[in-house]
């Protein structure tokens, strides 16, 4: 397994950093599409892991709306005089008030569940509340790459993944060393408190990373976007536990040998991302 998970990071590795810092937006935006089919794919599986028609009605709903951004909302017109187009901010911000429900959902689980696990539809709109804003704010933050600053766009994204790599990386080796106190045993048994706030602590490595490269930045802000988004990713990571323990799956899929599927891969992103873009065009545009 781990030489499995070695061999794929060694592949996978380039091909995100290269799309996050050399691919033109325009390009970026339309690449997308094709790994959000892949997690829309695996999403299908948590809405009804036994009917192939389902999994794929959820797919192709999933990409024409995609495709239907795209094309409503080229990357030239994303940003107009510091302002967001009001269609992307609006996705953005239901992704957020989703997140908000999904927080309630996973802290009353498995009673929630009652109220969806049943439903289709349901997991449908949680599935499109999940992906779409996820891909809206990759697509957003991208997209402020400019010809004087070619790569800002991308290292945006590229902090947004490191807070949640720090994040990911702290809770589970502070979680394996003192770990005690479950965090959400109903959702995740494996995830503590402990490791919660290890996580959070490892974040500080990227305000120190941040202040170092920016030092005109607040310091007080850099640490309270930084926690936010890290906490958001540890949302996002039990809210895809939640949904896989329903459905009865370990891994959304095998396309990412020893990693799992896609959605395994950027369930923390799914809340960071938006949760990141939010504050960001509150405090920074």
């Amino acid at each position: 397994m781990l030489k499995q998970r070695i061999i794929t990071a060694i592949w996978l590795i380039p091909l995100v950093f290269g799309a996050i810092f050399y691919l033109p937006s325009e390009f970026f935006a339309w690449a997308l599409v094709g790994v959000f089919l892949l997690a829309a794919k695996e999403w299908g599986r948590i809405i009804d892991p036994n009917c192939q028609m389902t999994q794929w009605s959820f797919t192709f709903t999933l990409v024409i709306l995609l495709v239907a951004l795209n094309l409503l909302v080229p990357v030239g017109d994303i940003w107009h005089s510091g302002q967001l187009h009001p269609i992307f901010y609006a996705v953005i911000l239901l992704g957020a008030i989703w997140w908000l429900i999904a927080m309630a959902l996973v802290l009353s689980f498995p009673k929630s569940a009652k109220l969806w696990q049943q439903s289709h539809m349901l997991k449908s709109l949680f599935g499109q509340l999940t992906l779409l804003p996820c891909f809206v704010s990759l697509v957003t933050l991208k997209s402020l790459s400019s010809a004087a600053e070619p790569y800002f766009g991308g290292i945006l994204v590229f902090l947004v993944m490191l807070v949640v790599w720090a994040a990911d990386s702290g809770a589970y080796f502070v979680g394996k060393a003192i770990g005690r106190t479950k965090l959400a045993p109903n959702v995740s048994p494996a995830k503590t408190i402990e490791g919660l706030v290890g996580g959070l602590a490892t974040t500080m490595i990227v305000v120190a990373i941040v202040m170092n490269l920016s030092p005109q930045q607040e310091l007080g802000l850099v640490i309270a976007v930084t926690l936010f988004t890290a906490l958001a990713s540890a949302l996002g990571d039990l809210t895809e536990s939640m949904f896989k323990r329903v459905a009865n799956i370990k891994d959304s899929g095998t396309i990412l040998p020893g990693h799992g599927g896609v959605l395994d891969r950027i369930d923390s992103l799914t809340a960071a991302l938006p949760v990141f873009t939010l504050i960001y065009i509150a405090f920074w545009m």
